[in-house]
């Protein structure tokens, strides 16, 4: 072969692997070979934003301070899980946001990233949920961030854009879904919203109940829909509620929420469909947060468990354990004395971003080191304590709180010799991610998957018309 046509052949394919990733080429199709209808019910649980170094650390943090392993990676110790790998490209780019990484298991189609359900041409594209519901099952959402936030709102609505979350929130009390849990009162309160309509006080005449406290939620008997928004925006992280007994008593956990939306759906002839959402994981990536980050994955993990115990020993029930990206890759490197480093993470109090909404211009190098030392068990230096001070006086008061401006990178690299934990950035990540199946239905699922190919999966997996 001439060296020209080498180097041609060499850029069609490179070319082509890079179309393939971005949805230009199709790299698998589901068949409905292989299937036999028999998902009466289906769980789809996303830990969003989970890097593969995330469920590694979780499980490692479980071991050492429980003595015990996370569900997820017991299901692969155990053999028990049909596993693969997913690409997640959107339309328009090679890395996902969550609405268009949603959207394709959602729609089925991909999207230009911040778009839920409305291709490239506008085209909108009839969500899973809803498609699901008009076959008479019973359908629902949970996650740890708003209710109307880019995942849950990818499987039930089309919009153009996803910061439109008052809109969705009319959307969700147009469709009728059977159980909406999570944060986000934000959209839901007039007092909040720019039209200032009070949107519970619609819900409620529609026939909802509609909950705001871990004990109403326990309280809710199958029969009526259920609307449930237990805070502001995201619901707080599980390490600084571990230490808030007010919280705990009133916002559920993610695997509370799951078990109260099983026992509310499952009621239902026809089988429900529910995804569960460990959202905050994401968030904790995003300020490259240790402890909030894997707290909450174990948190995530305890969701898991709900559902696995839901379907073990029934012959109707899949079970599908994702993410919709990765985030700022973070992992556990090795340095002196990596294994003590890591576990200071067992004895954490604090999530960074409660310890830097602490902090403010007055305090000295002093205040900043024992409150750092009092949440995490570390002590930083004289040195390390005004570099984040220094943040702090290039703030102006009105932006002093505003979680995007606080210091999280410079905090996370301070950290990084004291646990030995390093993000590769503050943002999502092209990576494969991983893939798991329990239950019926799983035989089908190939070693590497598109997003969108879920969309059908779920379809066919529990013998529902893709046309409906």
């Amino acid at each position: 072969m001439k060296r020209r046509d080498f180097l041609n052949a060499g850029m069609l394919a490179a070319l082509g692997g890079a179309f393939a990733s971005s949805g230009c080429t199709q790299v698998y199709s589901s068949e409905k070979k292989g299937f036999k209808g028999k998902a009466k019910n289906i769980i789809f649980l996303v830990s969003d934003g989970m890097s593969i170094g995330t469920p590694t650390m979780a499980d490692l943090l479980l071991q050492r301070k429980e003595g015990r392993e996370s569900r997820w990676m017991s299901l692969y110790r155990q053999n028990k899980v049909k596993h693969a790998l997913m690409d997640t490209a959107s339309a328009d780019s090679l890395v996902t946001d969550s609405a268009a990484a949603s959207s394709s298991w959602g729609g089925g189609i991909r999207v230009k990233n911040g778009s839920l359900n409305v291709g490239p041409n506008g085209q909108e594209h009839k969500p899973i949920l809803q498609k699901f519901k008009e076959a008479g099952k019973a359908v629902g959402c949970v996650t740890t961030v708003p209710i109307t936030h880019a995942t849950p709102a990818g499987f039930c609505v089309n919009m153009k854009h996803r910061n439109m979350q008052d809109k969705i929130a009319d959307k969700y009390l147009e469709l009728q879904f059977d159980v909406m849990m999570g944060g986000g009162r934000e959209y839901f309160d007039g007092s909040k919203r720019e039209d200032g309509k009070n949107i519970f006080d619609d819900f409620k005449s529609r026939g909802f109940n509609v909950v705001q406290t871990r004990s109403e939620m326990e309280l809710v008997e199958p029969g009526k829909p259920t609307l449930g928004v237990f805070s502001e925006s995201g619901l707080p992280y599980t390490l600084d509620q571990n230490a808030d007994k007010d919280l705990q008593q009133k916002v559920p956990t993610l695997a509370e929420m799951t078990s109260k939306a099983i026992s509310l759906m499952s009621a239902n002839s026809n089988g429900f469909v529910l995804q569960v959402e460990g959202g905050k994981v994401d968030w904790a990536a995003h300020g490259n947060d240790a402890g909030a980050l894997l707290y909450d994955q174990i948190a995530f993990d305890g969701a898991v468990d709900v559902a696995i115990k839901f379907a073990e020993n029934r012959n109707d029930t899949l079970v599908i354990i994702t993410t919709d990206h990765g985030n700022s890759n973070p992992g556990l490197i090795k340095s002196s004395k990596v294994d003590a480093k890591f576990d200071l993470l067992k004895n954490f109090k604090h999530t960074n971003e409660w310890i830097l909404n602490q902090i403010t211009r007055n305090d000295s190098p002093a205040d900043v080191i024992e409150r750092i030392n009092d949440a995490h068990g570390y002590t930083i230096t004289r040195e390390e304590a005004q570099i984040l001070l220094k943040e702090y006086h290039a703030l102006d008061n009105e932006g002093l709180y505003n979680a995007y401006k606080l210091p999280f990178r410079q905090f996370a690299e301070i950290q990084e010799k004291y646990i030995s934990i390093f993000w590769s950035g503050m943002n999502h990540s092209a990576d494969f991610v991983a893939l798991a199946m329990y239950g019926v239905e799983t035989e089908a699922l190939p070693p590497l998957v598109r997003n969108i190919d879920l969309h059908n999966y779920m379809l066919q997996a529990a013998g529902v018309d893709a046309l409906v």
